[in-house]
Parts: C-alpha cells; structure tokens; sequence
C-alpha cells in the first residue's frame, strides 16, 4: 500500500476558519455565556481567550490543545499517520499572535529568501521572540500528542528494544536471541502500528527491517528521525550488503546498519556501541541545558563540531541584568522570604534567556549575566538580546503588578517594590570553558563584555542602555532606540556613544 501523503507544512490557513471561540461553541467545549465572561476577563487583563477560559475554570488546557488541533485539521490523521507539526504560522495564527495578511507576507519572503519563518517574522516586528517560542512549544505539543506509556519499563540496565519486521519468524528470532541476553523486546510487524505505538513503549532503540511492504525501514527511520523521537537511536537490518543502502539508510539518519547473517553477540555489540554514543549525546544535552535553550542544544548536537569550547574569539551580544532596591529589601524580610523572591526573580530572568535562545552565563547576586552568540552563532544575536531585555522588562512590571494585587487583599508586610536595571553590548569576546581542574564554567571574557556590565550599573531602575555597536547591527531599528549623551566609563579612554531601549 502506497504511503500516506504528508500534508503541506507551508499550506496557509484557510480564510474560512472559524474564530477560536466560536470553534469552541461548535465543539460544545464551552457555552455563549461562558465565552462573554472570558472576553470580558481577557479585555480587563489582556489574557488570550484559552487562557481566560482557563482560569475562570471552564476548560482544562488539554481541551484548548485539542480545541486547536481540530481548527488546524489534525484530529483525523489517517491510520498509520505519524503526527507531523502543524506549519508555525497556523499555530501563531491560532493563537491570535499573527494576522493571515502578515503570514502571507512573510511566507512570500520566506520564499524569496529561504530564511527561516520565524526570523522573518520577528525581524518584521510581527511577533516577539516570546511569542514564536510559545508557538513553537504548543506546535510541538500538538505533534506529539500522545497517550502516556501504559508499560512497566524494563529493569534497570535492561534497554528496551522495539524491533520492527513483516517477517515473524525474523521478528520471533530476534526477539528470543535479544532476550537470552537480558533486554526486554517488543516486535512490530506492521512499521504503521510501530509508528502509532512508538512513544507507548517508549524504546532506549529500534531495530527495522530494511524491505518492507509499504513502509521500508529508510523511511521509517526518516519518520522516528523528523518526529519527537528524534534522539532515539535506529539501526537497520538487512539482508543485503549494498554500499549504496547503507549509505542511504544512514543519510536517512540511521544510526547503524547491521547484516541479519551477523551473529546475536555481534548485533548486542552494535546495540551498546550506539547505545554508548546516545548517552555521551545525552551528556552534551544535559550540560548545556542548564545554560541555554533546547533550540541552542539541538543546534549544538547538529554540528557539534563547530562548538569550541577550548577558547575561541567571536562577537556576542552580552547582556548584565541586576536588580534594584533589592539590599533594602532583603533587610526588611527574613531570610527564607529573600531567597523566596530573589529565586522567583531570577527564575523569571532566566526563562527570558532561554526563551530568546540566548546562554544563561551566570547568577551574580542579585543579577545575571547573558550571552547571545556563543556557543551557537545566530546572525539575529542582537535582537534577541534586545528581545530579552524587553521580555525582563515586562515580567518586572507584572511581578509588581500581581505584588501589589496580594498585597491589597492580605495587607500582610509590604507591597514588592523591584526594579531592574539593564545593560546591552555588542562586540568581541573570548568564549571557552574557564578555570581549574577543580571546576571550570563555560563563559565570555573581553572588553565588549566589561562595557555591558558598566551600562548595566549605570542603568536606571526600568532602564536598557544599549552600546552603539549593538544598535549598529539592527538596522531597521533607530526608532527602538534613543540617543543619549556619551559617557566616560571606567577604562576607557573616550567617552563611549549610548542608547537607550525603548519599550
């Protein structure tokens, strides 16, 4: 049987699509008068509908998310299908972040360039960064929608392996040699039902068979490789020795490929070599998560090669955030109440970073340091500094905003008076691993960076100094920025040019 055809990911919405609440109304998720309370809530707070339905208790998130994925059509994929994104612009679309004129203008661009949606979408001032991330977690939610596990997993040090092939005297062979050498095995002879089942049984890898009717085991591969399941290792077995289909299962992304003539011991060996190389990837993974966004860390895993971490010269964009009146503060309240709202702030400034794709460098006290530009490069690296320091900005205002809400109603201590002072610079720096043999942290060391922190302590509370190089990379972007007098900062011999951001 032929395999299913994949819808367009670039195909645009249709100008018919009913509004979002009205798709809810069709659904029978919620009524008219429930939909009057949301937008009478959403125009008091400016809370997106879902969203507003949400707090007042109507609908749970998961019927949002599935209320969306009956309005981008993805509620009916046919048997077999792997869930696919849904294309970013329909879900930004959905979510009211992006008008059909404004993706249809940027796709065009997008055709023209070959640049990436979300870049061209952003630099148009169409949307934030903040909310491109948002759509791309909810898009990614959407695809991998799936019922949890309902197996036990094996014992531990036990892989699970998922072995996909029509023949069941081949799958009935591997199964029994696999579990003779303690893995536990799960077999599928139809590569649809093990796509469909695929995060059900959740496998440490995957073993397919390379012909196979309807389905052979390169575009299974390709399927596992395109999807949430990325990260998870497949090797292929064949009874054919053909350079040329080996080489094109491993361009399929296959991580192996192994002859079916190869002894049980031989294929256990395969299994823990890939095995092995999956966890060092997953040890990269974990490392830099805690510095930087899961966008940064997959670029990184693409071309781990050009990741230096041994010390390399680059322009970045640094940026210092630090919090005002926060000493005073910290007087006033006991010790266990600070570092409650001193995580609570910083927690804040972080998810900044790492929604922009920015690298949280490090906590300062009361303040933080971080990079754009290393270890990945981006040619927008600016703009989403600039971004970030905008999104920081905006969480300070609704931290005090919901402060003094509590405040109001318990008059318990004081309202939380916070601001926050920050400072942008462009320029280059030395980007490595930095210290002993004891510990080492990875870090932007050079003159670009000392200007940043300056601008940071001459920042006013609710300010955003902005170096003149930074300004000069964003062209199209004077209006964002106002021109102050020029300043003599510590270690400079000439007054340096100065900005400020508007937001």
């Amino acid at each position: 049987m032929p395999a299913p055809e994949r819808p367009d990911p670039h195909r645009a919405v249709r100008v018919d699509s009913p509004l979002f609440g009205e798709l809810l109304l069709k659904l029978g998720i919620v009524t008219p008068k429930q939909i009057e309370e949301a937008l009478s809530l959403q125009a008091l707070n400016g809370q997106r509908l879902g969203e507003a339905l949400i707090s007042l208790g109507y609908v749970t998130r998961e019927q949002i998310q599935e209320a969306l994925g009956e309005a981008l059509g993805l509620n009916h994929a046919p048997p077999g299908f792997l869930p696919v994104h849904p294309p970013l612009g329909e879900v930004l679309v959905g979510l009211k972040y992006l008008t059909l004129s404004q993706l249809d203008e940027a796709l065009t661009l997008q055709r023209r360039s070959g640049r990436k949606l979300g870049e061209i979408l952003v630099e148009h001032g169409y949307c934030s960064y903040k909310q491109l991330y948002e759509g791309l977690a909810l898009q990614g939610r959407v695809a991998g929608r799936q019922e949890s596990s309902v197996r036990a997993q094996p014992e531990a040090g036990h892989h699970r392996v998922m072995v996909v092939d029509d023949s069941p005297l081949a799958c009935a062979f591997v199964q029994d040699g696999l579990v003779s050498l303690g893995y536990d095995v799960v077999c599928f002879q139809d590569p649809y039902e093990a796509l469909e089942q695929v995060n059900k049984v959740q496998p440490a890898i995957v073993l397919s068979d390379l012909d196979m009717p309807g389905l052979d085991g390169m575009e299974l591969c390709r399927r596992l490789k395109e999807g949430p399941t990325r990260a998870m290792p497949v090797i292929i077995l064949t009874a054919n020795d053909n350079d040329s289909e080996r080489v094109s299962g491993l361009r399929a992304g296959a991580d192996d490929y192994v002859n079916k003539s190869a002894s049980m011991d031989e294929l256990a060996a395969r299994i823990e070599s890939v095995m092995r190389r999956t966890g060092e990837t997953e040890r990269i993974r974990k490392l830099f998560a805690r510095y930087t966004s899961d966008a940064v860390v997959e670029e990184i895993l693409k071309s781990p090669d050009a990741v230096v971490l041994t010390g390399e010269k680059r322009e970045v964009t640094t940026l210092f955030a630090d919090i005002r009146n926060f000493t005073g503060l910290a007087d006033s309240l006991p010790p266990e109440q600070t570092v409650g709202v001193l995580n609570q702030v910083l927690g804040g400034l972080a998810d900044a970073v790492l929604t922009c794709g920015g690298t949280l460098d490090k906590f300062l006290g009361d303040g933080l340091m971080a990079v754009f530009g290393a270890p990945v490069f981006r040619p927008d690296d600016a703009l989403r500094a600039l971004q970030c320091a905008k999104m920081m900005m905006a969480f300070m205002v609704d931290l005090r905003r919901r402060a003094e809400a509590e405040w109001a109603t318990t008059r318990e201590g004081r309202p939380l008076k916070l601001e926050l002072g920050i400072g942008v610079n462009t320029g280059a720096a030395v980007a490595g691993n930095i210290g002993g043999a004891v510990r080492t942290e990875y870090t932007c060391i050079g003159d670009a960076v000392n200007v940043a922190a300056r601008l940071c302590a001459l920042a006013g509370p609710g300010e955003i100094l902005v170096g003149e190089r930074t300004v000069a990379v964003l062209p199209g972007h004077e209006a964002s920025f106002e021109e102050l007098p020029p300043v003599r900062l510590r270690g400079k011999p000439h007054p340096v040019s100065l900005f400020r951001a508007l937001w």
